[in-house]
């Protein structure tokens, strides 16, 4: 494969990749979300030693960085769900149904490449060849 050929396929492999990485950020921060509430509604597990008084900007600062991270969740969303109808729409387009899996198993669902193999009931190798295939007959928008 010439060294144009390669660079392609890694242009198409990171915009492929685009859709987990939405899906990471968006997790990373749901868990986020979830330790602002758990570390006001248990605010002894938190508690460094220093004494602090409970006051009405405590919980006006927690509730604007907690809006502030529930928006940033609703972009997040948003990113994701553009990213999944862009690729998912290139991938519809392909001829081959295998090409079309392999892409959706590995980018979309995000397996690891045993997992890709044994899903499909094909050996590694012979996966590998698939995706190499899949990328190049890969559209990209």
């Amino acid at each position: 494969m010439d060294r144009s050929m390669q660079e392609e396929n890694e242009k198409k492999k990171e915009y492929l990749k685009s859709y987990q990485r939405a899906v990471k950020r968006e997790r990373d921060i749901l868990e986020e979300i979830k330790r602002l509430r758990a570390d006001k509604m248990f605010p002894s597990v938190v508690n460094d030693g220093m004494p602090k008084g409970s006051s009405q900007s405590d919980l006006s600062d927690y509730i604007a960085i907690l809006d502030e991270q529930i928006e940033l969740l609703k972009k997040e969303r948003l990113n994701k769900v553009q990213q999944y109808r862009k690729i998912e729409s290139q991938i519809r387009k392909m001829h081959s149904e295998d090409e079309r899996k392999v892409l959706r198993l590995r980018y979309i669902k995000g397996l690891k490449w045993d997992d890709v193999a044994t899903e499909m009931g094909y050996g590694w190798t012979q996966v590998h060849r698939l995706h190499s295939s899949a990328l190049k007959n890969f559209k990209m928008v």
